[in-house]
């Protein structure tokens, strides 16, 4: 069993934390890729690369295979997809197969993709379950450079015969641990036996376990690793213990919380969809702006809600282990574990949620 070592046990607002300065190698204008991509970066308001992005942008513009180990929210998302989409301008004749665990993450990296690549005229599709797969399979017949999806629908459209993996000669597999742990190492060792030999492989993990190391030995060749990963959690984010004491209401507590300065963009996890959804239902009849995700949302529901949150028109987001891997929402001030995760690698994926790109942020963790 793991166990959670913090600071005070009281609500106080975080102090700063000063971030580790990294000075990098390049600058965006230095990559030799497309003036119009490089326009586009800098759209997003991107102004220096990432330690990621650093080392990995240049590696895969000269074509290696790549192992890159990082902590979630380390920008690994633009490091593939600048080179891979540069690659793509360059020859239309390139497909790009990039497969995520969930369909949260792969919306944001297609999302991502779409901002990179605006005024290009590269095509994607995006295969994802809980939406429509007629409307795939016909996004696929107009023979997209890249297709971004989850294992489960990419099996299904390889099924039915509407994706053909023989022609990804570039392949990313993003969150691999996660993909791991929900079940799907037999799928991805499926996908890597219909892939050409001749390919350049991609590979993105926050941690390199047994099972992981399975995937790599068959995927990639000759790869380079590229870590960035120092500790597991990230030093600008705070971590407290919430201690409800007996005869407390755990959501009474988690009510004199929220209403105290500075928790103005607050992301929950819960253990079950039904917690979840009840404690959803308590916080908006207490007047707070709140929305859920879980499994037994509709995807189109989750999407809704998920933009909501982002556009801050809901300050407060609930959910299930379902939002931990891969989601990029800009300032969350804090994570709550209402309930605690079932792992110290849960654990650190949730909390990874704050504190982005250098901002400060808090985690914490009711304990009864």
């Amino acid at each position: 069993m793991w166990a959670i070592t913090a600071g005070r046990s009281q609500n106080m607002p975080s102090a700063e934390v000063a971030p580790t300065v990294y000075i990098p190698n390049h600058k965006f204008e230095d990559f030799p890729v497309s003036s119009q991509i490089k326009r586009n970066i800098a759209n997003k308001k991107y102004v220096s690369p990432t330690p990621i992005q650093d080392q990995v942008i240049p590696a895969i513009l000269a074509g290696s295979d790549i192992i890159g180990v990082a902590n979630t929210g380390t920008g690994k998302t633009a490091a593939f997809l600048v080179p891979l989409i540069d690659k793509v301008f360059k020859d239309k004749f390139q497909k790009v197969l990039i497969i995520a665990p969930t369909r949260e993450l792969a919306c944001q990296i297609d999302g991502e993709l779409r901002d990179f690549a605006s005024g290009l005229s590269i095509g994607s599709a995006l295969c994802i379950g809980g939406t429509n797969i007629f409307r795939q399979r016909n996004q696929l017949l107009h023979n997209p450079n890249f297709v971004i999806g989850t294992p489960g629908r990419i099996k299904d459209l390889i099924r039915q015969r509407c994706l053909n993996l023989s022609q990804f000669r570039n392949v990313v597999l993003d969150e691999v641990d996660r993909m791991v742990d929900i079940g799907f190492i037999d799928d991805i060792k499926y996908f890597i036996s219909l892939l050409p030999a001749d390919r350049q492989s991609l590979f993105f993990s926050a941690t390199i376990s047994g099972k992981v190391r399975e995937i790599i030995q068959t995927f990639v060749k000759n790869p380079i690793t590229i870590s960035v990963k120092v500790r597991d959690v990230i030093e600008n984010i705070k971590q407290e213990i919430v201690k409800v004491s007996q005869g407390e209401q755990k959501v009474d507590k988690l009510h004199d919380l929220l209403i105290q300065e500075g928790f103005h963009k607050v992301l929950i996890f819960g253990r079950t969809k039904r917690g979840v959804q009840r404690l959803t239902n308590e916080l908006c009849e207490r007047g707070f702006r709140a929305g859920v995700i879980h499994g037994n949302k509709s995807q189109s529901q989750r999407q809704k809600t998920l933009e909501m949150f982002k556009r801050n028109q809901i300050r407060i987001l609930l959910a299930t282990d379902v939002a931990s891997r891969g989601l990029d929402i800009d300032d969350v001030s804090h994570v709550i574990n209402y309930d605690l995760p079932a792992s110290y690698d849960d654990y650190i994926h949730r909390i990874g949620r704050t504190g982005r790109a250098n901002k400060t942020g808090t985690a914490l963790t009711f304990v009864v």
